[in-house]
């Protein structure tokens, strides 16, 4: 797994290259015609301390963009926003015991929901790896 390695305000994050990404800070990984989803470094790590999510009930349709779940941290609640439109058909139920996986491990055991894709074709709309790094520092030099 490679990682690229960015900063913004002297913080570091990490953003892992064989990943998709959103402007809402979620990962997208293909698996087949599936995608595994999750929030980025960057995410958890403004978040801060991860104390509780809310996850969608498997079955589910969702559309690109939309809020499927909340990410309940000390500081803040965030969305957790759909990658891709299709067919919920798995959530990482560990994260309801042990929310900390998402600032543990935030692209690994901290994976959220895995989406059976209804159009393949979203998944390539995705960011790239340079290109979410790329919007992450356009938005703090906009700030």
């Amino acid at each position: 797994m490679e990682l690229i390695e960015f900063e913004l305000d002297g913080k570091k994050y990490l953003v892992r290259k064989d990943l998709k990404y959103t402007k809402t800070d979620e990962w997208a990984k293909k698996e087949d015609n599936k995608v595994r989803e999750g929030i980025t470094d960057y995410a958890q790590k403004e978040l801060k301390d991860i104390v509780g999510v809310e996850l969608p009930e498997v079955g589910a349709e969702v559309k690109k963009g939309e809020a499927i779940g909340t990410i309940e941290s000390v500081k803040a609640v965030a969305e957790l926003y759909a990658a891709v439109s299709g067919k919920i058909v798995e959530v990482n139920e560990r994260l309801l015991d042990e929310p900390e996986l998402l600032n543990k491990d935030p692209y690994g055991e901290g994976w959220m929901v895995v989406i059976e894709m209804a159009d393949p074709k979203e998944y390539d709309e995705l960011l790239s790896p340079e290109e979410y790094i790329e919007m992450r520092k356009r938005e703090k030099a906009e700030h």
